[in-house]
């Protein structure tokens, strides 16, 4: 499965659910991480400031009008697919196309629980949620 998947929550929530207007013309893929642009959504990219968190569904809004549910914790924890051994404590930024994981240089993840080649990479929002704590 392409993108991030929800794993958990840091605070032992459940997953909160939430339908956000997407923005005019955004294309959205089930597992992309989202961010929050002038009050709707959008696709994220690295080193966005207001990251939601992961599309559950697939959108096309390119005749606008549409909403996306996208979970919102702002403490979640999400696996993505990751050929690389990381360590927890690492920084990483979001891939570009908002479905994977990158190189650190802007910071967006630190991972939640070290992981080796063969497993996907755990990890949590490094302080830029849109609504929040993390």
């Amino acid at each position: 499965m392409a993108g991030f998947k929800w794993v958990g929550s840091i605070d032992g929530s459940q997953p909160i659910i939430k339908d956000i207007v997407v923005q005019a013309s955004e294309v959205l893929s089930s597992g992309e991480m989202v961010n929050l642009e002038s009050g709707e959504a959008d696709g994220g990219a690295t080193n966005d400031s207001a990251f939601l968190g992961i599309a559950t569904h697939d959108v096309d809004n390119t005749v606008d009008g549409h909403v996306v549910s996208v979970i919102c914790n702002p403490g979640a924890i999400y696996e993505v697919y990751d050929p690389n051994v990381r360590t927890i404590g690492d920084l990483l930024d979001l891939a570009t196309g908002g479905m994977g994981l990158a190189a650190a240089s802007n910071n967006d993840f630190r991972v939640w629980k070290s992981s080796t080649a063969d497993e996907p990479t755990q990890v949590i929002f490094n302080g830029n949620h849109a609504f929040g704590w993390a």
